[in-house]
């Protein structure tokens, strides 16, 4: 089970999600570091995964936006992998120039993910590829909504 404390400051949130069997610890961010951070603009998840939220312009985030909502509608599949998830796509729903746009913006806001393009299956498969540091894969179902 996750906990998520909210921090709203300025138009900014804070995000610090602990799981059940971590609250409490000493390697927790308290409230005041999550505080410190929403000042700066970055949003802290797992006591390592910080989200800069300013890292975009208004453009640049409504773009990706965009892009976010139809890669999360069009996915055909969702792969559980040992180190993260992947997503795969028929390009004629999804091209690789949108998988890459979308990565190069959320690079920058969310700079933690290890990000892998492949196509495959001879042209017939486009797959994004999310891995990274200890505990991604709680961050990436939670983020992504995935079960």
């Amino acid at each position: 089970m996750i906990n998520r404390t909210l921090v709203r400051k300025a138009g900014i949130v804070a995000i610090t999600m602990l799981s059940a069997a971590g609250a409490g610890t000493t390697g927790a961010p308290t409230r005041s570091q999550s505080q410190e951070s929403a000042k700066n603009g970055v949003v802290m998840v797992e006591e390592r995964y910080f989200c800069n939220v300013k890292a975009l312009n208004t453009d640049e985030r409504k773009r990706h936006e965009e892009l976010t909502r139809k890669l999360l509608a069009k996915h055909r599949e969702v792969v559980e992998t040992e180190k993260g998830y992947e997503f795969q796509y028929a390009p004629e729903d999804v091209s690789v120039a949108e998988v890459a746009a979308w990565v190069e913006a959320e690079s920058k806001c969310c700079p933690f993910f290890d990000f892998h393009i492949d196509l495959e299956k001879q042209g017939r498969l486009v797959c994004l590829r999310l891995t990274g540091g200890p505990n991604i894969k709680t961050f990436i179902r939670s983020e992504f909504e995935l079960k």
